[in-house]
């Protein structure tokens, strides 16, 4: 199992509501700036492009380059903060 940040287990811990996106595990101001400008301002709006990619890791990680250039850290921590709070949550 791999470790996770403080910023992940507080994310996965709560129901997420109207956090903002830079809530996510992986997305810092400049990730979350480049989101909002397309439109993704709140965490609960990548997880609706993460479900209509059916939770699909590769799918998901591509995306996450494609609208904000993350790396692939920062593309796997996403991935995997939004998928641990689906299966604590849905």
């Amino acid at each position: 199992m791999t470790s996770t940040s403080q910023k992940h287990r507080d994310f996965v811990a709560e129901p997420m509501g109207e956090k903002p996106v830079m809530a996510l595990a992986g997305i810092g101001e400049v990730l979350g700036k480049r989101l909002a400008e397309k439109g993704f301002d709140k965490a609960y709006v990548v997880l609706g492009q993460f479900l209509v990619l059916k939770k699909d890791e590769e799918l998901f990680r591509d995306w996450l380059k494609d609208v904000c250039g993350a790396n692939a850290k920062q593309q796997g921590d996403c991935y995997g903060c939004l998928k641990d709070w689906c299966d604590a949550f849905l």
